[in-house]
């Protein structure tokens, strides 16, 4: 199993409004709708683990709540500047969850 966290995305939200609409219309089965989550979860998890090589820092003027529960991490903080380089980014809200990305586990 990998993290089905990236199917609320909007990529991952599309591509299940697309299997829907195929299976609402009889073009595939349910079975076959959910092999291809299954692949979109596996090659997500994968291309973002080998491919990305990005670096940005952030800081957050106030950590408003922190959980850990199921090895999976989630922060809310709030004045949030993330800086690459010599772009800025400002943002008033930022949700951040974190997952162990060295092993698979089951869903998020």
């Amino acid at each position: 199993m990998t993290y089905q966290l990236y199917r609320n995305t909007t990529l991952g939200n599309t591509l299940q409004e697309t299997l829907d609409e195929l299976i609402q219309f009889q073009q595939i089965s349910p079975s076959a709708a959910l092999k291809v989550l299954l692949q979109f979860d596996r090659a997500i998890n994968t291309a973002l683990a080998s491919k990305v090589r990005s670096r940005i820092s952030f800081k957050a003027n106030k950590l408003n709540t922190y959980r850990f529960c199921d090895n999976v991490w989630t922060f809310l903080m709030s004045d949030v500047e993330f800086k690459e380089v010599q772009e800025f980014v400002q943002v008033d809200k930022l949700k951040i969850v974190a997952c162990d990305g060295r092993g698979e586990c089951g869903a998020v």
